[in-house]
Order: C-alpha cells, then sequence, then structure tokens
C-alpha cells in the first residue's frame, strides 16, 4: 500500500496579510517588494497594534520597511506634522531611510527631513520650520537644533525609532539620547519605540 502525501498549501504571506491597507501595499509593489522579508512579517503586525518592538535584522534584510509601514499607515490614519523621528548613527543611514520613508510614502505625500552634522544648520531649520511628518536625525545634531532652532519641538511625536540602536550607543551618544528621551512626549501620550 502506498502512502499518500497530502500536499499543504501553507498560505503566501503578503503585506496585506500582514494589515498593510492598499496604498501602502501598492508602494511596495512600486518599489519591487514581492513579499515581506522574516523582520517585516514578525514586525509589522506587531507595531501596527501600537506596541513596542524591539528588533534585530540583518543589514540589507528589510528593517527600514518593518518600521517605516507601520509608521506610515498609523499617520494616514492620524495626519499631522512632526509624526515621527527617526535616530540613526550615520549621515549615509539618515539619507537612506529618507529615501525609503520617501519612496513609501509618495503616494501620501510623506514630507522628510533629514538632520544631520556637515550640512548647514540654517537650510536645516528652514526644513524643520516646514513641518516633516517624518524626521531623520544624528542625535547631536537633532540636539544641536532642540536647543537652537526657534519654534522646534518634538511635542506632537508619535513613534521614536532607534535605527541601529546598538551603534548610537556605542558612539558614546548616550548622553544626547537621554536629553531627547527627556524631551519627547511621555509613553502614555502615545509613543512607540520601535529599536532595529
Amino acid at each position: 500500500m502506498a502512502a499518500v502525501e497530502e500536499e499543504v498549501e501553507s498560505e503566501e504571506v503578503t503585506f496585506k496579510s500582514l494589515g498593510v491597507v492598499d496604498v501602502l501595499c501598492e508602494a511596495c509593489q512600486q518599489l519591487g517588494w514581492k513579499t515581506p522579508t522574516k523582520i517585516q512579517r514578525e514586525a509589522i503586525p506587531v507595531a501596527l497594534q501600537g506596541k513596542d518592538i524591539i528588533g534585530l535584522a540583518e543589514t540589507g534584510s528589510g528593517k527600514t520597511g518593518a518600521f517605516a509601514l507601520p509608521v506610515l499607515q498609523t499617520l494616514l490614519e492620524n495626519p499631522q506634522r512632526l509624526y515621527a523621528l527617526v535616530l540613526t548613527p550615520t549621515r549615509e543611514l539618515a539619507f537612506q531611510i529618507s529615501e525609503q520613508f520617501e519612496a513609501l510614502g509618495s503616494n501620501i505625500g510623506v514630507k522628510c527631513a533629514v538632520i544631520v552634522g556637515g550640512i548647514d544648520m540654517m537650510s536645516q531649520s528652514l526644513m524643520l520650520a516646514k513641518k516633516p511628518h517624518i524626521v531623520i536625525a544624528s542625535p547631536g545634531r537633532l540636539i544641536d537644533h532642540l536647543e537652537n532652532t526657534k519654534g522646534f519641538n518634538l511635542r506632537t511625536l508619535k513613534y521614536l525609532i532607534m535605527d541601529e540602536a546598538d551603534r548610537i550607543l556605542n558612539l558614546d551618544l548616550e548622553k544626547e539620547v537621554d536629553k531627547i528621551l527627556k524631551i519627547i512626549p511621555k509613553k502614555g501620550e502615545h509613543i512607540y519605540t520601535l529599536q532595529l
């Protein structure tokens, strides 16, 4: 008697099945993202529930999408300026993250500002005065603006993301991060922290 193997169809995970709305699913398709990566499958549903996340994933594994998609989706539900802050250890990473946010948010008109050293403070002050939705910053330069740029604050912030948090802390930026944490709204005021 021959054993009959039943084929078990595993349902393919899609961005839509993770809870991502259509307009952002379309943006994923435009970027050539066919299916969510492991970190995206694990992080997106949790982030969409408003829970904190600490994620570990390799470079190139889709980490930015794992935090950008939930931030953009909740921004769609509750549009406001100065919505999310992404802290990052390097200029290069800040610009890469901004490109991803702008590509994913292109259909919804998301505005980003990159605030890092090596760029004129005045031009950055002008960007901040326009009240972007997403600020991607190095901790030191962000503190400079919080202390010196008139009218700039993070009172309306809903999300704090520390990308490559281990590197931020290895660069002896604990003092800057502590200052930022004291300035932003407290957890009870809907701050979601994603550390990837």
